[in-house]
């Protein structure tokens, strides 16, 4: 007969961590919080280290180049989506790459007749006051000139104006070849007191933008994860289908770790696409998989040899995988039970596999459980969603700034790649949403708070850093009467938007 679970399962929002001793050097600057997210042997460390236990989703919603670049400088990483064909992909993994931490590709550009009402429009979609001029209008094309903020005045000049005649000629600027440093690059900047620099190539083509505010930028993102060339550390989602195209395109782009994008990891398919990855790369190509919520499921994708493996079905804010097929589990207790498995096959082989909690979390605290229980980072979607890095559209509704979201599973998406168990190539039903969430502004700025929120909390515990929160930590199931509780109750809270009243 089928096997019944003796006890409930149970999500993040059902527990509550009980404080722990806190001393004296238990404050939040000295909290670190670096966690691996590759497997290593015992004695050695992971040949990836993330500063911030922050990856974002593999969703077309979610991570683009923008969002890995962005992420990056904080000291995450994000993984591009896969639902898209070899060469876009590919693609943005090598402007991330190509991205060198200064050399920006221009993400706002515009042909020479275009109109002064055209430079507006996408000075509202990217918020990028400085544009370049191609010939084809794209970040590549030969570079014409540059248009910026002082370049025009709204109040007197006709919307209808062309970009060729108040634009700053190539021949009027300051330009660099293709080639110089860095910091060739910013002497230039500070030589000629510019604000913007253009690296071209021989032909005239755009390549890069420097920017002298960058440099700033540069000192100032202290944790930003860089590979050995300085390069920003980006991942990669493949599935179990065109691996054998799809991997060597994104390993020759440059992608520092791949992950196999599926809804269900307890899969021969899984296994395969692992088994492929290193009879032609070894372990030199870093692969996680997952999704998995058990025991079984961890220590198949641990044999399989997996680099990392993902917890988590049906967790997700627009997933409805449970509420279709009546799969899943709750996202703690599958953390919880995994957790220990990893210890377990650590004790037993002294390999240590991270593993990743993805899904479930609604509040900021939610991130600083999944870790007391054991996870070494967490995969996030609607949270970078909100951002405005991320690659969906910025939309008003009900006179409130929304950004798009949807999920893989969505008729939106398509990504039968992620769903299907090896039949045709369509979607039959979906197992996600189309929605949008409140707009949040930019993703440093909050990134920024919910880390000091989970440093916080861990000094609560006595912790400074992952694994002694793991070691450390107290956790506590709570009624429905406790959840109540924990919020404002019993009084009128205050409009913040309404000015009090003065007497």
């Amino acid at each position: 007969m089928a096997y019944f679970f003796k006890e409930p399962s149970h999500t993040f929002g059902e527990y509550l961590l009980v404080p722990g001793y806190s001393s004296s050097k238990c404050i939040p600057a000295n909290v670190s919080l670096k966690t691996p997210l590759v497997k290593f042997k015992k004695g050695e460390e992971s040949a990836i280290t993330m500063n911030i236990p922050m990856v974002s989703a593999i969703m077309q919603a979610v991570s683009d180049d923008n969002m890995a670049i962005a992420l990056a400088k904080e000291g995450g990483v994000s993984f591009i989506y896969g639902s898209q064909s070899i060469e876009d992909e590919a693609a943005m993994v090598a402007r991330v790459k190509n991205y060198k931490a200064g050399f920006v590709v221009s993400d706002s550009n515009i042909k020479p007749d275009a109109t002064l009402q055209d430079v507006l429009d996408l000075l509202d979609q990217t918020g990028h006051s400085t544009m370049a001029v191609t010939e084809n209008g794209k970040s590549n094309g030969k570079l014409l000139g540059l248009v910026t903020s002082r370049d025009y005045r709204v109040s007197r000049m006709a919307k209808d104006t062309k970009v060729s005649e108040f634009m700053t000629h190539f021949e009027d600027l300051v330009y660099a070849r293709e080639g110089l440093t860095l910091k060739e690059a910013n002497d230039v900047i500070w030589e000629h007191k510019l604000n913007t620099l253009p690296i071209v190539d021989e032909n005239d083509c755009l390549k890069y933008l420097v920017f002298r505010k960058d440099y700033d930028d540069h000192k100032e993102n202290q944790m930003e994860l860089l590979d050995n060339e300085k390069r920003y550390i980006v991942g990669a989602g493949i599935n179990t289908r065109d691996y054998a195209e799809r991997v060597p395109a994104l390993v020759e782009a440059g992608a520092d770790v791949l992950c196999i994008d599926s809804s269900e990891g307890f899969s021969e398919w899984q296994a395969l696409t692992i088994a492929w990855i290193r009879e032609h790369y070894g372990d030199s190509v870093k692969v996680g998989a997952g999704n998995v919520v058990d025991k079984e499921g961890f220590l198949f994708l641990a044999k399989a040899g997996a680099d990392f493996i993902k917890i988590g079905i049906g967790g997700g804010s627009i997933c409805i995988t449970r509420e279709t097929k009546g799969i899943g589990r709750g996202q703690a207790t599958a953390v919880i039970e995994v957790a220990k498995a990893r210890d377990e096959y650590f004790e037993e082989t002294g390999i240590y596999i991270p593993i990743c909690s993805d899904g479930g979390i609604v509040y900021d605290y939610h991130m600083t459980l999944a870790l007391a229980m054991g996870s070494d980072f967490v995969m996030l979607g609607r949270y970078f969603s909100r951002f405005e890095e991320s690659p969906t559209k910025k939309v008003t509704v009900n006179g409130t700034y929304m950004k798009e979201y949807w999920g893989e599973g969505s008729n939106r998406a398509r990504n039968w790649q992620r769903y299907d168990l090896g039949g045709s190539k369509k979607l039959s039903f979906e197992e996600g949403v189309d929605s949008y969430v409140p707009y949040a502004g930019h993703l440093h700025d909050n990134v920024l708070q919910t880390l000091s929120k989970v440093k916080s909390t861990m000094c609560n515990c006595g912790a400074l850093s992952i694994p002694e929160l793991q070691q450390n930590a107290r956790l506590t199931l709570v009624s429905s009467t406790s959840i109540v509780e924990g919020g404002a109750h019993d009084v009128v809270v205050k409009d913040k938007n309404v000015d009090a009243l003065e007497r």
